[in-house]
């Protein structure tokens, strides 16, 4: 494999960051995701935290150096992650469970596979243009389907924070998922939260990532998006790959996997408390408790062998 990848987590106008987002890649495969907590008092940032390590850990340990069927992994992945986060919140007997919106994308024999419960969006794009993006499972978005309200009138509708599938909540989520895709050089999948699709369009990202250096035209997105968000903007996280199958001279950072030992995976993911993008006001004591708890809720659903 080849590809060159980006990822930030920016906490925008918001006073902590309840993103999360890691990308993990063995020889021949590649996961990323992203998560986007809700709730108060840390808990949303537990949850956000839950899920993209529990996808990770999995990947690491079954990626060898593919996976055997990627659905079937994000699939269980993700109800690993959502069942984690109810055993959390039951052994701090929370009285409503911290949640958190999930995408997560499996890349391998240059097909793209990818999942998602709520809000958090992925977008495929070739050629400047966005061929295929996730349906995002909100109140909103059943509102412009059916015809009651504009893209425009969405974006200061009362219920435009309102989703119906997260992992987290009582209820089962409804995960969703994505036809096998093959890619094609130069194709980019660009994962993030609402912090950036919210005042950034799909469109508009895919004609501003066209031809251009990736590693310089993300940030410079998240930049713009900030300032749009102003001082009470949303969170704002993003992962993007551009996939290369072939030597890209003005890439210099395109990763290439051939040279991997089978079971070797190289994992970006930032442990709770140790980014100081993710700001917290939790003592050094209190994150280490955080990230035990966390440690033992992931591991009943991902038993080391």
């Amino acid at each position: 494999m080849r590809f060159t990848i980006y990822q930030e987590s920016r906490q925008g106008g918001r006073a902590n960051n309840e993103d999360r987002t890691t990308c993990c890649y063995s020889r021949d495969a590649l996961l990323m995701v992203i998560a986007d907590g809700m709730g108060g008092h840390h808990y949303g940032e537990i949850a956000s935290q839950i899920a993209v390590q529990t996808l990770a850990d999995a990947f690491q340990r079954e990626a060898r150096p593919v996976l055997a069927d990627p659905f079937r992994f994000l699939q269980k992945g993700m109800m690993n992650a959502h069942h984690a986060i109810l055993d959390y919140a039951g052994r701090h007997k929370l009285k409503d469970t911290p949640r958190t919106t999930c995408v997560a994308c499996v890349v391998q024999d240059n097909i793209a596979y990818w999942a998602h419960a709520g809000d958090s969006r992925l977008y495929m794009m070739r050629g400047g243009r966005v061929t295929a993006q996730t349906r995002d499972h909100s109140r909103i978005r059943l509102l412009i389907e059916e015809g009651m309200i504009t893209e425009a009138q969405a974006a200061t509708h009362p219920d435009r924070n309102k989703i119906y599938s997260c992992l987290g909540s009582p209820t089962l989520p409804e995960i969703e998922f994505s036809r096998k895709t093959p890619l094609e050089h130069g194709d980019i999948l660009l994962l993030c939260t609402d912090g950036l699709w919210g005042v950034t369009s799909g469109e508009l990202m895919a004609k501003a990532l066209t031809g251009a250096n990736l590693l310089q035209a993300v940030p410079t997105l998240l930049a713009q998006a900030e300032v749009k968000g102003g001082s009470h903007g949303d969170n704002l996280s993003v992962v993007a790959v551009r996939w290369e199958d072939s030597y890209v001279e003005d890439e210099s950072s395109a990763i290439s996997t051939v040279s991997m030992a089978q079971d070797e995976v190289t994992t970006r993911l930032e442990e709770f408390g140790r980014n100081p993008a993710y700001k917290s006001d939790l003592t050094d004591d209190e994150i280490e408790k955080a990230i035990e708890e966390i440690r033992n809720a992931i591991d009943k659903y991902n038993p080391k062998k």
